[in-house]
């Protein structure tokens, strides 16, 4: 695990600050780092190119985002950073990696990602043999906003009808008090309270949670049809083998959210379709985005170990330093 320099200073009895100075300017080798010059724009390291590789977004400091990809295969470790580029343009990252020779880059034959459609664009126009694979986390979360939507909706109308109570109430001089369901919650907290079973499978609810689902689903059936399609999208992933059965079950999806007519869903469906070539791929190997997220929570942890970034340059050669 990454130790920072001041707690390494501090167990060997030195100032923090000038260790620090000593490591970076002398001991560590920055200043003769061949990438030194343009760091902060970007890091290329075509060595850990492979079959398989990962591309995301990430922060490196104070909301500035730098596309990162990783190579599967090192499963997050030394050898598993290919490229670091400031930004997330399309045009401009995919410049910087055409500087990957080509014979390199046709190795590529699989690269998986969110629903970025810059992510997209960058893999396209940079590695030609590679198939483009959705991630099924990032599709089944826009699904679970989609849900969460129509329960947010219900909330708002649940705070407003209270305030009327309360203004009523006190107009007239009296004591409001709010309904109570049989598990003690009000319609507001009912609601509110209700997000976190909503993500789950009805098998993997509590005792509690079943109980407020059934209270839920029969104040509010609109919910319970909502959350049966995020179910019914979710059983597409589970329970297909092949893209075939993915499309047929699929398909069916689309019908039954034009069936109910929510407008987040027909948004999130909307979104599927553009995508559905990049989403069904997942089918053939089952690759997942997992790895760049495992990757971009490492680099999160880091940057929180040595307490923030003050000195850009030198964070990310120490980047390069653990994981190029």
């Amino acid at each position: 695990m990454p130790i920072s320099l001041t707690c390494l200073a501090t167990l060997n009895h030195l100032q923090p600050k000038e260790f620090e100075k000593q490591y970076k300017n002398y001991l560590s080798g920055f200043n003769q780092w061949e990438q030194k010059d343009h760091a902060e724009q970007w890091m290329l390291f075509p060595k850990n190119i492979g079959e398989k590789l990962s591309i995301d977004e990430v922060e490196v400091t104070n909301g500035e985002l730098y596309t990162v990809l990783t190579n599967k295969s090192a499963h997050g470790r030394k050898g598993c950073l290919v490229a670091m580029c400031e930004g997330t343009k399309a045009s401009e990252i995919a410049l910087i990696l055409n500087q990957i020779p080509l014979e390199h880059r046709q190795k590529v034959l699989e690269v998986t990602l969110d629903m970025s459609e810059s992510m997209e664009a960058i893999v396209k126009r940079t590695f030609p043999k590679a198939k483009l694979v959705t991630d099924r986390f990032h599709v089944q979360q826009l699904i679970s906003e989609a849900l969460q939507e129509v329960r947010i909706a219900f909330r708002w109308e649940a705070i407003k009808e209270e305030n009327k109570r309360i203004k009523q109430a006190k107009e007239e001089d009296l004591n409001y008090r709010p309904y109570i369901y049989k598990n003690g919650d009000t319609k507001k907290q009912l609601l509110a309270r209700s997000r976190y079973l909503l993500f789950k499978t009805q098998s993997n609810w509590g005792s509690q949670q079943k109980q407020r689902a059934e209270i839920l689903f029969q104040e509010f059936p609109q919910i319970k049809e909502a959350y049966e399609l995020s179910m019914m999208f979710r059983a597409c992933y589970e329970y297909s083998q092949t893209i075939g059965e993915a499309k047929e079950k699929l398909t069916n999806w689309y019908a039954k959210v034009k069936e109910k007519d929510f407008d987040s869903f027909i948004t999130a469906a909307e979104s599927i379709r553009w995508r559905e070539t990049t989403i069904l791929n997942y089918f053939i190997d089952r690759s997942t985005n997992a790895s760049a997220e495992s990757f971009n929570a490492k680099l999160k942890s880091f940057r929180s170990v040595v307490r923030g970034v003050r000195d850009k340059a030198f964070h990310l050669f120490r980047v390069a330093r653990l994981y190029a």
